[in-house]
């Protein structure tokens, strides 16, 4: 029963996380009250890997053979 309190806060957070993020900083805008956290999330997305940045690599790769 634990495990399973502890699964369905993860999974909130988690979905809190995205909701955060789509409502403020994607769109370009400051988090109200928290900035550190909108800079956070800016950071973490900069971070991953997208296919724009994928296909950027692979003609940059290309060019240098």
């Amino acid at each position: 029963m634990t495990v399973m309190i502890v699964l369905m806060l993860g999974i909130l957070v988690l979905a809190g996380t995205v909701v955060l993020y789509v409502a403020y900083p994607h769109r370009g805008q400051e988090v109200p009250q928290l900035p550190w956290v909108g800079d956070a999330l800016r950071r973490g997305v900069e971070a991953l890997p997208t296919l724009d940045n994928q296909r950027e690599r692979e003609e940059a790769s290309a060019g240098t053979r």
